[in-house]
């Protein structure tokens, strides 16, 4: 389950920083989204962490 979760969260933070960046540009869109999928993944695991156990 804890899989799932953070994979969901990985997107969710990919396509925001996607959506952010390619208003700027190509390249910054793929630089937030791979932030954003960091982010997204770190959120998730916490919430995991702290709901699911």
């Amino acid at each position: 389950m804890k899989k799932i979760i953070s994979l969901t969260g990985m997107m969710l933070g990919s396509y925001l920083g996607w959506w952010l960046g390619e208003k700027v540009g190509l390249m910054t869109a793929f630089i937030l989204s791979t932030v954003g999928a960091g982010i997204g993944l770190y959120v998730v695991r916490r919430y995991a962490k702290h709901f699911l156990e």
